[in-house]
């Protein structure tokens, strides 16, 4: 049976009466206690960890993840509208708690029954927060040429390397770290869960980025530091694998992501239109401003259907990745024309910071970046289209 929203912007179609409650609470906390302290935030390069605190006393950190570990097990189609709806109210609340589900992934789904016990229920339960190191300064794109060494001693592993571009770095309790313990290429990659407060881990000043600077971006360097062999997960070089598959699932984190930025944006410019006046009326009545804002809202009702039809061909155990990669593609590329058009449709007054569009732009930019380039996308695509069997 299926369950009508209507949310403040838009009306959706939700699987059961408990996530239409969900998506209700969510909306009202969000636009009482995220929306309007964004801003500032921004401004002051102010991390907003409070507001990840409350979210995960609220069960949404958790929101994925098995009930036997304090998780609520929600459908992907249902946390992925709950992302949504906070990047709506802050891209940076969105992407952060996209990013520690991201960071949860590995332990949930390749950690041994022993591991889950012991470590998932904390990690999923709020009170901690996730960063995901994979990348690194000479490996963004290509993943498998990551050189960050783990050699293993009697002790465990001693990891030396630095990671880069890592969301929550220097402020996350706890990493998931693709480390590399053989020569062996992409099979050479291994899991490591790494506690944040182990000796010899520290992070290098944030980075100085264009947008986004209420969420933490730096550097991690590991230097000569010590996991013990228990933290492993998944066998030794089966990590690109684990990596691979946490992307797939990130990526749809970040399409949903997306728009939500691009609604927010569409909402600014809709209002915005129908109250400034030129020439005795709102210049929502032009037919040049209606068809710009009636093309933004069609990207962005686009984008959210290709986004749901992933996630939903995850929760029926469907392979879903090359979909994945397209949401991600779709909805990143329609949040950076959404944003840019916003700006238009408040004209001078878009282009400063008395009004949130620009804010909007230039978080956009970093979503055409993160979990693979857009261009990484186009490659996975144009790669199984390819491998599709003739018929």
């Amino acid at each position: 049976m299926t369950h009508v929203w209507n949310g403040a912007s838009v009306t959706r179609l939700m699987p059961t009466s408990e996530s239409v409650d969900l998506l209700a609470m969510i909306e009202e906390m969000a636009a009482r206690e995220i929306a309007p302290r964004a801003g500032d935030d921004e401004a002051t390069a102010t991390f907003p960890r409070g507001v990840l605190v409350t979210l995960g006393g609220l069960g949404i950190l958790g929101l994925p993840f098995d009930e036997a570990y304090g998780g609520s097990a929600q459908p992907y189609e249902v946390c992925l509208q709950v992302l949504e709806e906070l990047a709506r109210a802050s891209m940076v609340i969105g992407v952060s708690v996209s990013v520690h589900w991201l960071a949860c992934f590995p332990l949930a789904n390749f950690g041994s029954d022993d591991q889950r016990d012991r470590w998932l229920p904390e990690m999923v339960g709020g009170d901690l927060l996730g960063g995901y190191c994979l990348s690194e300064s000479h490996s963004g794109s290509d993943a498998a040429a990551l050189s960050t060494r783990a050699v293993g001693t009697m002790d465990g592993y001693r990891v030396t390397g630095t990671k880069a571009w890592i969301t929550h770095g220097g402020r996350a309790d706890f990493y998931s770290a693709m480390v590399r313990t053989s020569d062996d290429g992409p099979r050479g990659i291994s899991c490591l869960l790494v506690d944040a407060a182990s000796e010899g881990l520290r992070a290098a000043p944030p980075e100085r980025k264009m947008g986004a600077n209420s969420s933490p971006t730096a550097q991690l360097i590991f230097d000569d530091v010590l996991v013990e062999r228990d933290r492993l997960i998944g066998e030794e070089g089966t990590g690109f694998t684990v990596a691979l598959a946490a992307l797939d699932a990130g990526r749809l984190g970040i399409a949903a992501c997306s728009v939500g930025l691009a609604q927010a944006a569409l909402d600014a410019a809709v209002a915005y239109a129908g109250t400034r006046q030129q020439f005795g009326r709102p210049i929502a009545d032009f037919q040049g401003l209606s068809f710009l804002l009636a093309d933004m809202a069609t990207a962005v009702t686009g984008a959210r259907a290709l986004y749901l039809q992933a996630a939903r061909l995850k929760d029926a155990g469907q392979p879903f990745g090359t979909e994945a990669a397209m949401a991600k593609l779709m909805a990143s590329d329609a949040v950076m024309r959404v944003t840019t058009d916003a700006i238009q449709v408040f004209g001078g007054a878009g282009y400063t910071t008395d009004f949130p569009v620009e804010r909007f732009f230039r978080e956009a930019k970093a979503l055409q970046i993160v979990e693979g380039t857009n261009q990484i996308q186009r490659m996975v695509i144009g790669r199984a289209l390819q491998a599709r069997p003739a018929r």
